[in-house]
């Protein structure tokens, strides 16, 4: 993606739906249609602030069958870079804001002959849309949704109206909490899991599948990674005879944007792969946090994800 492919929108409506969870209603600012997508789809949000602009991976969580709106839901984040306080504190309805066109990391699949939705806290927006699609399908489905007591259960709401006795609520605040073995252990063969949310639930349930004797190919995930910070380095982009330094509080990514060389992405959260670099030189180690390579791949530090991985090193020169 490049800033070319952005869509300029505007926030028609606000809702605080958790503490934490701030429900943004977006139209496109010319009053047209939004491009069509399908549940699982997020879109990155541009935000442009007075001194660097943040650009934020968000899922979208309205139904895929009306394209007069988009709606995401951002937690603000105690250890926030800076995008989810920009959306909670300066984002106000009538806001401009620019969206990438919608990209999709966590479809259905649809040769499934069953669907096992699992949710950690913000994890539930995807799962929202793709709800939407299942309504229209044959395929039965059940959705698990935990969160630390009742009143950070994001759209509660909709969903017990919605979905009926499909939905299952798990409270850390009186001691529930699900059952991994037991749910995935007693599934029909043909069942998918699809899981998103905090890290420990992610790795819960594809450690449970597994065990249990489920393929990979069964088993879908979503985590986007804010970028960590860390120490500042230097590297030098070979194709355009450039030397970019990267501060802490920067990720790779944003610098070699900084200074004006165009890196193409998808998710800017680890997960897709598409911003994957290939590692010229290298004097020193890199800082994998991303959720693509191999740990092969990581070891043998030969590429990079410049939107979450870091370097840490005296040289570091990329086929950029």
């Amino acid at each position: 993606m490049n800033e070319a492919q952005t869509l300029a929108v505007e926030v028609s409506a606000i809702e605080q739906v958790t503490p934490l969870i701030k429900h943004f209603t977006l139209a496109a600012a010319d009053g047209a249609a939004l491009p069509a997508f399908s549940g699982g789809s997020h879109v990155i949000v541009v935000m442009r602030g007075a001194l660097r602009a943040h650009r934020n991976p968000y899922s979208l969580l309205s139904s895929p069958h009306r394209l007069d709106t988009y709606e995401i839901g951002v937690r603000r984040m105690e250890e926030s870079r800076g995008g989810s306080h920009f959306m909670h504190d300066k984002v106000r309805v009538g806001s401009r804001l620019e969206i990438a066109h919608p990209v999709n990391l966590f479809g259905l699949d649809k040769i499934a002959r069953k669907h096992v939705l699992i949710a950690g806290g913000i994890g539930i927006t995807p799962f929202l849309a793709q709800l939407e699609d299942l309504h229209d399908g044959a395929a039965p489905y059940e959705l698990h949704y935990s969160v630390r007591s009742p009143e950070h259960a994001a759209f509660l709401g909709r969903l017990r109206e919605r979905e009926g006795d499909r939905l299952h609520m798990y409270y850390d605040s009186e001691d529930q909490s699900i059952d991994f073995d037991g749910l995935l252990s007693n599934q029909p063969l043909g069942t998918h899991v699809y899981v998103c949310g905090p890290a420990g639930l992610i790795n819960r349930v594809i450690d449970t599948a597994r065990r249990c004797g489920w393929s990979d190919s069964h088993i879908h995930w979503e985590q986007f990674s804010a970028p960590p910070t860390g120490d500042a380095f230097d590297v030098y982009l070979a194709r355009a005879k450039l030397t970019v330094h990267v501060p802490p509080d920067r990720s790779l990514l944003e610098s070699i944007e900084a200074a004006g060389v165009e890196v193409p992405y998808l998710c800017r959260g680890g997960v897709c792969g598409f911003c994957q670099t290939r590692v010229l030189e290298l004097d020193g180690e890199l800082v994998h946090n991303d959720h693509f390579l191999s740990e092969a791949d990581k070891a043998r530090a030969k590429s990079i994800m410049p939107c979450v991985s870091r370097a840490h090193c005296r040289t570091l020169v990329l086929d950029l």
